[in-house]
Parts: C-alpha cells; structure tokens; sequence
C-alpha cells in the first residue's frame, strides 16, 4: 500500500513550482478512497494544508497550492490516510519562481557540452544554484499518457556534470541558458524542464486532435535526411508532453523545423499554431486553469544550413510558415508569440554539421528578449525590423520599403533581397540591390525587370548570410530582420498582406 503512494514522476527535491499569481497543481496517486493531506512547510511551521481525497477511476490525488511569492526553500509533504494506516512522502528544498518548458528536436537537445566557450558555460552555475533543471527521458507511447514513464534527471540545481552530461543527453543548453538570462533579470527562482528529441517531425510532438484540425492524414513516413528519430504521428506528444499537462507552467519555448523541411512542409503554417493553441487549451485545463490559457510561447527561427541546393527548397519556407505565413510573431494567428530569429548564427565547422549551430548563448538571449517583452510586459525591443509599407516607384526603377523600425544597413549586397519579374505570363525571381537608404527606409533598385514586379522577398535562402552580417539589423539591439515575402502593387501595399507564392 504504501509503493502504490506517490509523487507524480517529475515532483522531487529541489523542484520549482510556479509563482504566483498561479496556484501550483501537486498529484500523485494512492489507495482509491484514502484521504490526502498536503502540508507546506518552511522550517518547522506549517503553512499551508490542502485536503483531498484519491479518485475511484484514476487512483489519482490533486491539489492547487495557494498562489506563493518567489522563493524558498520549502518542504512539501503529503500524508495518506486510508482506515488505521498513514503513509507520509517528503519533497526537500522546494522553490517557487517561473517554470518553462522547453521542446523540440536536436537544436533543443544539444547540451551545454556541444556549444561554443563550452568549458567556461559548465563552471558558470554557483551564481545559478536558484535555476533548477529537469530532463525528461525519451519515450514514445501509442496512446496519451498521465505520468512520465522515466526522467533522464530529476529537478537537480546546476552542475557542470548535469550540464555537460554527453552529446543531446539530459540539458537542453538553449533551455538552460534562457533560463540564466531570466534569472539575471528576474533574480529569482527558475524551472527548467528539457523534454526534446532529434530529427522528430512536429506531427510527432501534436496531439492527433491538432493533425486533425490541419488536415493531416495519417499517411505512412516519407523518409528524409532530417528524419532520424521517431515520426509516428503523436508518439512525442502522448509520452514526453502530454504528462506534464497537470503541471503549472509560466510558458514554453521550442526549437523545431528542421524534420519538416521535406515532410508536410506546405502545413507547417496550420500544424505549428495548431500546436500553440493545442498545447496551451491542454495546459490549462490539465492545471485546473493555473496556467495561463494564453501563455506565452517562443520559438527559434531555423537557423542555417549548408546544403547545397538552390534558394528554392525548404529551409525559407518553414521559417516563413513558422510565423503562420505573416513573416514576424506575435500576429493574429499566434497571439502572445515570441521568435528568435537566427538565420545569421550560421556555423559551417560545427563538428555536429551545419545543422546544428554552436552558437547558442545567442539565441538563448534573442529567445530572452523576446519573453521579457512577451511574457513580463517589459519593454524591450525584442525583434529586428520588418517592413510595414511598400512602395513601387516604376518610372523611377525603384521600390521603396519603409520599416517598422530603426534599420542599420550593416553591408551592401546584390542578392539578399530579389523581385519577382513577370512578363508574358512568366515570372522569375531577380537580384535587387540596394540603390539608398535612410534610418527608416530603403530603396531597391529593379531596373534589372523589363517585365511588372509582382513580388519582393529578403534573405529567401538556406544559408543568407555569414556570421552576424545579413545586410539588416535592428541598430541598438543587433537583432537582424527577419525574411519576409510579399506582394507588390502599383500603390503602396502592407508588407504582411499575402505571401508571394
């Protein structure tokens, strides 16, 4: 009676469990029809006591903490009576503070030991201590489950041992070092759960519900080089997400892309937002409404890749879908979004391939940024400029953007951006180079087009640019812009009216 007494999977020593203004969700399971008592203590003093009893069906027991302040420690108990016999279960040294969780393929699991200046990140914890980190093992399951069959690492505070733990084993880097960017400028506790697998389509990572709503059949696995780990549809979502569904969550973040570059790449702008709005209906209400029903959620643009193909493959087009097709987040489709953008944190020796960039103190601090301003209200620019108004000024020979921020032109180029030229109902992409520029605007010239110009379109490549130089950057904040289609018309148009097919 007392082995069926437990902790969900994922509740141990040093965990972090949400601040307010959210109540944190603690289960586990038990004797059906016992009583559970759990006490919050700190010190000696009890401070908290919630009373439940073990659901008939589930053998599981729920309750929601009082909403507490950041910080700690605290000792959290559960006693449970079930007629003359008591079973008592401990968890030590407990924190509350903001928990993320952070998902995705390879880029997410690359540990810290794989990324640049990796012997100086692995002695950097004893100021992190407050920074706590989980690792949840790498299952599959046909169906949904409620509990974590296994943790790689259980809620641990930093080492560089944890941290450095082989090659896409245990900590996401990405994860950790979002989390010490937060902590820097939040000063206290943070949750960092690291649920991620390599070479995994997204359709692998969303529930069957979410394919369903993008229309995604259930075809057998077109194989692909990106493909190396499991590609059944749901088998992630049911075993490596879905378990936490209970859990208070402050947010989540994501590093995913790559695997669909040749897999269901035209849906990836109805599978990814599916997946936002699928995750966090699933969240909140697995938490009994503890977590925000819109939490904010971050993602890594993909990155660079030596491929060898020509601009027209799928590396432009799933960084293109992964903002639902509107080319910068948060939009109407991905309310309360945030993006990395990281398309020049290119890295051509990374010893894992140019598929997995060592560079990820950069991104982790894009990432960073971008839920200070999301997630914390802060106001901090947190993405590079996007245009908000083109202009086609054809007597001219030149088409005018205009952005929606300060652009530093950091170098000159003849070839990030191009037009579409049509004439005789053909249309070719073509080089525009930049003719001028102000600190808002930027003229292209087009008189390379005998034809009508039908389109526009920024660093629509695998590889744009070199090491932090694309040709546009935000001037104080070194973010880069982001690429961007759109149409052009003889007036004025918006930049986000409609992708150019």
């Amino acid at each position: 009676m007392q082995s069926s007494f437990r902790f969900a999977s994922y509740i141990n020593d040093y965990m972090v469990l949400q601040k307010e203004p959210s109540g944190a969700v603690i289960w586990g399971y038990g004797v059906s029809g016992a009583t559970v008592t759990v006490t919050l203590c700190q010190g000696q003093t009890a401070i908290m006591k919630k009373v439940t009893s073990v659901q008939v069906h589930s053998n599981s027991w729920t309750v929601v903490l009082d909403p507490m302040r950041p910080g700690g420690p605290y000792e959290l108990m559960a006693q449970q009576t079930f007629e003359r016999m008591n079973f008592t279960l401990r968890v030590q040294n407990v924190l509350f503070g903001d928990v993320w969780l952070c998902s995705g393929q390879s880029n997410m699991q690359m540990t810290v030991s794989q990324i640049v200046n990796a012997t100086s990140e692995l002695l950097n914890t004893a100021a992190y201590q407050s920074v706590r980190i989980l690792s949840v093992s790498l299952s599959q399951a046909e169906e949904e489950l409620e509990d974590l069959r296994k943790v790689d690492l259980p809620w641990s505070k930093p080492t560089s041992e944890n941290l450095g733990h082989g090659d896409f084993e245990y900590m996401s880097a990405v994860c950790w070092l979002f989390g010490r960017h937060l902590y820097d400028t939040l000063q206290y506790p943070i949750g960092l759960i690291s649920s991620s697998w390599g070479g995994t389509p997204i359709e692998a990572w969303s529930s069957g519900r979410s394919l369903k709503a993008c229309g995604v059949s259930s075809q057998g696995f077109l194989p692909s080089d990106f493909v190396t780990g499991p590609s059944k549809h749901s088998v992630l979502w049911n075993a490596m997400i879905h378990p936490l569904h209970n859990m208070t969550l402050k947010g989540v973040i994501w590093y995913q892309g790559e695997s669909n570059v040749n897999y269901n790449r035209d849906l990836y702008n109805c599978t990814f937002p599916a997946l936002v709005e699928d995750w966090r209906q699933t969240f909140h209400r697995g938490s009994q409404g503890q977590t925000e029903r819109f939490f904010p959620f971050g993602f890594v643009q993909l990155s660079s890749y030596l491929s060898g193909a020509t601009s027209d493959d799928g590396f432009p087009q799933i960084r293109w879908h992964q903002t639902a097709d509107f080319g910068s987040v948060p939009n109407v489709m991905m309310p309360r979004t945030f993006m990395a953008v990281a398309m020049d944190l290119c890295d051509r020796d990374s010893p894992f391939g140019s598929i997995h960039p060592r560079d990820k103190q950069t991104v982790a601090y894009r990432l960073h940024l971008g839920a200070r301003a999301v997630a914390y209200g802060e106001k901090v620019i947190f993405q590079g400029p996007v245009p908000q108004n083109i202009e086609l000024l054809a007597s001219q020979g030149l088409l005018n953007l205009t952005y929606s921020q300060e652009i530093q032109v950091q170098r000159q180029d003849n070839k990030t951006f191009e037009i579409s030229c049509c004439s005789d109902h053909w249309c070719k992409w073509l080089p525009a180079p930049t003719d001028t520029f102000s600190t808002w605007t930027l003229a292209l010239n087009i008189k390379s087009c005998p034809g009508t110009v039908a389109a526009v379109r920024y660093a629509w490549t695998t590889w744009p640019c070199e090491y932090k130089q694309c040709p546009l950057y935000h001037p104080t904040s070194a973010l880069p812009a982001p690429p961007f289609t759109a149409v052009v018309t003889d007036r004025a148009s918006g930049s986000n009216s409609k992708a150019a097919k």
